[in-house]
């Protein structure tokens, strides 16, 4: 069985900050509206590009609304075969609340 890991914002930006890759799998209005500005949107329709040119030993963390979305994305990736990834707890939500000079809007 594939595993994930469920991490906080401060270890995921630690992890951001050593080139790790974060998705945001909210929908792309509430994505356009604002988000991380490293996040990349993932979704069914762009799954297979964003990941295709990834290693499968490259750092991965997903990022939903409140943290349980991610969840289910990161069983997912990681069933896929990707060793290290991770699902942010608290989502968008604690995102925005810790880092809110870190927040984007617009694709």
């Amino acid at each position: 069985m594939s595993e994930y890991q469920c991490i906080n914002c401060q270890q995921a930006q630690q992890l951001i900050s050593q080139n790790a890759t974060l998705f945001d799998i909210r929908d792309t209005g509430s994505f356009i509206n604002g988000h991380p500005s490293q996040a990349k949107n993932l979704n069914n329709d762009n799954m297979q590009q964003l990941l295709a040119g990834v290693k499968k030993d490259h750092p991965l963390l997903v990022l939903c609304y409140h943290g349980n979305s991610s969840k289910s994305a990161a069983q997912y990736i990681s069933s896929l075969g990707f060793t290290t990834v991770a699902s942010i707890d608290g989502g968008f939500e604690a995102w925005q609340s810790e880092f809110p000079e870190d927040i984007d809007s617009g694709e």
